[in-house]
């Protein structure tokens, strides 16, 4: 009981301290909410009829309260901290290995180049049965992470299976500080064309991003450069300025924020000698374009640097901080929005006015302003970075998608392999053979694949409306006939598709050999958003036109949309 009240007091206090720093002006309501939440507290721990677990009771608590913001104002206890991390640097202490859950195993599904787990033996495909002599069918897949991250230099033993043996082994590793690049690929796309795939922006994406260019410029003597910033979630916000002054002249404004409290009001400028002001530059989005991808791809299109090619962003312009609370937890909290050199925020929900029933509205028609480029050129805000020209991504084929979540393209990859034993040829220029494809097909026929499109779907809803209006049975023959057909359609799935499938194949296959950069790699080929936005890097007087055509505004979008 008496550690009981220490904790509470320990928060109370610990909470009243975080008034003292708010700033704001309504104190007395604040301290009076905080006093009743610390006797509840209390209350709950001492009189609740069953054990409780305070630090878990908290968490959920404090979680219920942050969700009631926005979705990127987190608490971070101490047990992930990790996690934290790594989203900022891209470094963890582990083994460098990806996981999944197949059926009741632990299935390694992908290995980093240079790591304690690939140097070490392990596999793609490989079942890993117990980490340290603890079995992980014992654990459920959340601790799997935790089991196989640790300290660098600290050892760890793996019984593993190896695909297609029946019999175990022991591995022995040592951890060592693991660092997702941000840049896992970079290349010519053509004689001419640059390409620089960026993923992330923790703390070395700048560099990375630099790096590739001036080995893009002066060894491949690329005269123009694609960079490819689709499903980029975002990171550091410094990062992505540094990356807009590589294209952009040392004083350039690139960003500003401006937050509740005056310490969040600033002004980012570029600050470094860039590295090219002239090379004609596309930058490639899409929805899961976010935050500093925004202020990357929105900056370079405000300052009429590159023209952007893709869809539409995410709309995410709110700017987080890291604040350090008591027992090594923290608190990432958004305490500004960012603007971008026209002025505009491109945030696209307005978690400040929600519905009665918890809703996040769109920005509305109403409120959505126009703004004007370097050139004069129209741009608006509210609603992400609308791309210079669109290009729709479009989404994976029913018949893909199941493939690829039920595992078979993933087993496919392992049974391939062990016959093939390893890909000679290189990334790009690697192929499944037509009749290799048959092979899969035959393969895939055997294995549960079932999926539902879109067809099947509406008319699924038909019948049930039909039947709750009694009217079924007057159209069952012309339902029956029209199930059928579609069932028919089906059957040819696999070869309507087939480029898709093939895409998903080959790229499996070749990650085993080349990982990441080789995965990247071999999708080239197949990226129809990309080869239009090489098209149009390699058409500098169609990127000239772009970039000086002046039009009049108009609303470019509907945003009355609940989310």
């Amino acid at each position: 009981m008496r550690k009981l009240k220490i904790f509470v007091v320990t928060v109370s206090l610990a909470l009243t301290g975080f008034v003292g720093a708010s700033f704001t002006e309504d104190y007395f309501e604040v301290s009076k909410n905080l006093d009743i939440f610390a006797s509840l507290f209390r209350e709950l721990n001492i009189y609740y009829v069953d054990e409780t677990k305070p630090g878990q009771l908290m968490k959920t608590g404090i979680d219920a309260m942050l969700e009631s913001l926005d979705p990127y104002t987190v608490y971070y206890p101490e047990s992930d901290i990790e996690e934290y991390k790594f989203m900022t640097t891209g470094q963890y202490g582990g083994i460098g290995a990806s996981v999944r859950e197949i059926g009741d195993k632990i299935v390694v599904t992908e290995l980093y180049e240079g790591s304690p787990a690939q140097k070490g033996g392990l596999l793609a495909g490989d079942v890993i049965v117990s980490v340290n002599g603890v079995k992980l069918d014992e654990k459920n897949y959340g601790d799997i992470s935790k089991f196989l991250k640790g300290q660098p230099g600290s050892a760890i033993k793996l019984l593993v299976q190896h695909y297609g043996d029946s019999k175990t082994s022991e591995l022995s590793l040592i951890r060592q500080e693991i660092k997702m690049k941000d840049v896992p690929y970079f290349g010519m796309l053509n004689n001419e064309v640059g390409y620089i795939k960026l993923t992330g922006f923790t703390q070395d994406a700048a560099k990375e991003v630099k790096e590739a260019l001036l080995n893009l410029k002066n060894e491949k003597k690329c005269k123009s450069l694609v960079l490819d910033l689709r499903g980029n979630p975002g990171g550091l916000l410094q990062q992505a300025v540094d990356i807009v002054n590589l294209f952009v002249d040392k004083g350039q404004i690139v960003s500003t924020t401006k937050g509740k409290i005056k310490e969040w009001d600033n002004t980012f400028k570029a600050v470094n000698n860039p590295v090219d002001l002239t090379m004609p530059l596309v930058v490639l989005v899409d929805r899961g374009s976010a935050s500093a991808s925004e202020v990357v791809s929105g900056a370079l299109q405000d300052l009429d640097r590159a023209v952007v090619v893709g869809e539409r962003t995410y709309g995410k312009g709110l700017v987080q901080q890291t604040r350090n609370l008591n027992y090594n937890s923290a608190l990432k909290v958004t305490v500004a929005k960012y603007y971008i050199p026209s002025g505009r925020c491109i945030q696209a929900l307005d978690y400040s006015n929600k519905t009665e029933d918890g809703a996040v509205l769109k920005v509305p028609d109403s409120l959505v302003t126009a703004f004007k480029t370097k050139g004069g050129r129209i741009v608006y805000d509210g609603a992400g970075v609308m791309p210079d020209i669109k290009v729709s991504s479009g989404n994976l084929s029913h018949i893909a998608y199941a493939l690829l979540v039920k595992n078979h393209i993933f087993e496919y990859a392992n049974l391939y392999l062990m016959k093939n034993k390893n890909v000679k040829i290189t990334a790009k220029e690697f192929q499944l053979t037509d009749k290799e494809y048959e092979d899969f097909v035959a393969y895939a026929k055997q294995t549960d694949y079932t999926y539902t499109t879109e067809g099947e779907k509406e008319l699924e809803s038909f019948k049930k409306n039909a039947e709750e209006d009694k009217q079924l049975e007057d159209v069952k023959k012309e339902y029956d006939a029209l199930l059928a057909k579609l069932a028919e359609s089906k059957k040819d799935d696999f070869q309507k598709f087939k480029l898709e499938i093939k895409r998903l194949l080959e790229t499996e296959i070749v990650s085993r050999t080349y990982y990441e950069a080789g995965r990247l790699e071999a999708s080239l080929k197949y990226d129809t958003e990309l080869l239009e936005a090489q098209k149009v890097a390699a058409d500098e007087t169609k990127m000239k036109t772009i970039l000086s055509t002046i039009e009049k505004p108009t609303k470019p979008f509907n945003s009355n949309k609940k989310f």
